[in-house]
Parts: C-alpha cells; sequence; structure tokens
C-alpha cells in the first residue's frame, strides 16, 4: 500500500513499513558515529572518553551566516531581479550561494580546478552538459554534481528563472574552456595551460540524483557527496515529538555544519538560540564549537541534506556523568 502526497512542492510517496530515522540520535556506549575508521580493517566500533577544547563562547554568525535563512527573505529580497547571486556560507571549509539564473541563459563552459562542486535545484529548470555525461535537465528536488577538472555548463531552459544552491570547497577556483572569455576578476589574468587529469564518479559519487525517487523510496542514495574535502549526506525520517532540551545534541571541533531542508520542517535546537523550526528551501548553519541537535519537525516525512567539510567528521556528545574540569 503506498501513500502518496505532495510536500513542500515534492511529490512524496511512502511505502508503508519503510524503516526511516527520527532524529539525530546520541551515539550509544560503544558505537560513536565514525568511529573505529582507524583501528585498522575487521576492528568493531571504538568510543574514546576525551577531554575536548570548547571555547567557552563559541564563534558566533559572521556575515553572510545566518543560523536560519528562510528562503521567502531571500525570495523577497531579490523580488522583480531575474539574474541574482546571494551568498550564504563562507567560511574557511565550504562556500554556497543561492543564485537565480535567467531563462535562455547560461553559463561559460567550466570547471574547478581541484575540488567537487554541486548544487540543489529549488525551482526552474536547468539543462547540464557535463563532460562525459549525457546531458539532462535537472528541475525542484534534483541534487547534481562535477568531479574536479571536469567540464560543464548549465542552461536555464523553460519560460521562468533556474532557481538553484550551490556549493563549493572554500576558495575553490575556476578554469575556463579555450572557446571561452573567463569572467574578468580583480587582480588576476588568465594564462593558456596544459592541465592533466580529471576527477571521477567513484565511492559512490554520481551526477545526479533525483530526491524525488529518494523520498520514494526507490534510490537508496544516503550519501550524496563522498569526497576528500566534503561530505553531503541526505537524511529522511518522519515527524517526532521536541526532544528534551537538556539533549544537546554534539558539536564538531573543527568544522562548521549546514542544512538544506529538502522536505518537510526540521526542528534545531542550537547553543545559544531558542528552538525553531526550519522549512523546504531554507538554510540552517551551525558554526563549529556549539552544541545542536536536529529533528524531524511536524506530522509526516521530512528531510535534511546535511554538508560539512570532513567524510568522517567528529561528533563530541556529553558523557553520561556530564564531567566538567575547571
Amino acid at each position: 500500500m503506498r501513500i502518496v502526497a505532495p510536500l513542500g512542492g515534492l511529490a512524496f510517496v511512502a511505502v508503508l513499513g519503510l524503516s526511516l530515522a527520527a532524529q539525530e540520535p546520541a551515539a550509544p556506549a560503544g558505537q560513536g558515529r565514525g568511529a573505529g575508521r582507524g583501528a585498522g580493517r575487521g576492528a568493531g566500533p571504538v568510543e574514546q572518553r576525551v577531554w575536548a577544547p570548547k571555547a567557552i563562547k563559541p564563534g558566533g554568525w559572521n556575515a553572510p551566516h545566518k543560523p536560519h535563512t528562510k528562503l521567502p527573505e531571500v525570495l523577497a529580497k531579490h523580488k522583480g531581479q531575474a539574474d541574482w547571486v546571494e551568498p550564504i556560507v563562507d567560511d574557511d571549509t565550504l562556500h554556497a550561494d543561492y543564485i537565480s539564473m535567467s531563462p535562455g541563459k547560461k553559463t561559460p563552459k567550466r570547471m574547478n580546478a581541484d575540488t567537487r562542486e554541486w548544487w540543489v535545484i529549488q525551482d526552474g529548470q536547468a539543462r547540464f552538459t557535463i563532460d562525459g555525461q549525457e546531458p539532462f535537465v535537472a528541475s525542484k528536488g534534483y541534487l547534481v554534481q562535477v568531479p574536479y577538472r571536469t567540464m560543464y555548463t548549465i542552461e536555464t531552459v523553460g519560460d521562468k528563472p533556474s532557481l538553484r544552491f550551490e556549493v563549493n570547497i572554500a576558495r575553490a577556483t575556476k578554469m575556463y574552456a579555450m572557446d571561452e572569455k573567463p569572467v574578468a576578476a580583480s587582480g588576476i589574468e588568465y594564462l593558456p595551460v596544459r592541465i592533466p587529469g580529471k576527477g571521477t564518479y567513484t565511492e559512490g559519487n554520481k551526477p545526479f540524483v533525483d530526491f524525488n525517487a529518494v523520498a520514494a523510496g526507490s534510490d537508496p542514495t544516503r550519501r550524496f557527496i563522498n569526497d576528500d574535502r566534503a561530505v553531503a549526506n541526505i537524511i529522511l525520517g518522519r515527524g517526532i515529538p521536541p526532544p528534551p532540551l537538556t539533549d544537546k545534541g554534539h558539536f564538531h571541533e573543527e568544522s562548521s555544519e549546514f542544512w538544506f531542508i529538502l522536505l518537510g520542517k526540521i526542528r534545531y535546537n542550537i547553543e545559544g538560540l531558542q528552538v525553531f523550526e526550519a522549512d523546504q528551501g531554507d538554510i540552517v548553519y551551525v558554526p563549529k564549537q556549539r552544541w545542536h541537535l536536529a529533528s524531524f519537525g511536524g506530522d509526516g516525512p521530512s528531510c535534511r541534506l546535511a554538508m560539512n567539510g570532513y567524510t568522517d567528521l567528529g561528533h563530541s556528545y556529553e558523557t553520561e556523568d556530564a564531567v566538567t574540569r575547571k
């Protein structure tokens, strides 16, 4: 039996009995997240008790960062514009922008020199032409990525602007095809060069994921980006009651983290803030060393795309006795 319902502009097909995680759970004893990867092949999960450095007053949200970027507010800011860029994340790990591109407009043929790049399509239609792949049109719900040194173009098709959320590794640099005019930048000159090698779609990476199929249960993809410089995980589940405020969740020692809400509502309890819910298309950002807990809000299915700069990001949880050292 299937239940079909439009949620957040995406068609969600729930298969009864489908097992979905309820929230970001605390790590059970002996099963710390990511533990054991350095313990040798075949080794079981390992959890260590350590003293972790945490700033008494952790870093805040310097521009352009906000704890909660609401899509309706971004759209209102650019009302009447077809072409615009709104920076959302710009730290020492990742950079991300909301980008609107008018009908018929096309990017130059370009590539990142050394890093992977990815997109979440929020509205309209965009044709991706990626070297080595058949061109395809991506619409709302598509997650698209391109490895390093792989040429691509993006073109808005249809009669309205395309809206995409574009993510890059911090300080990524663009190279352009010889028959293109590079985008001018202050203090930069473009030189003709030869450069060997290119990235590949390996380790589970693939050109695109249609999130509608993930939500329907027909695509099992859960790790969309698996790269030595970044990771993006699809976290899907159903609404649960609010966790107790005493549950701080965890913090990350060396990396910020941010989430694109793909479906429904996600509830956040972030150190120093009141609990809030984010809706489809919103982005939530937390600096490193801030406690945070994400849980599924609302009554139905919800999903977030969790992004950070590490493939095996450390999660620091409170010990059972909440030991502190003065």
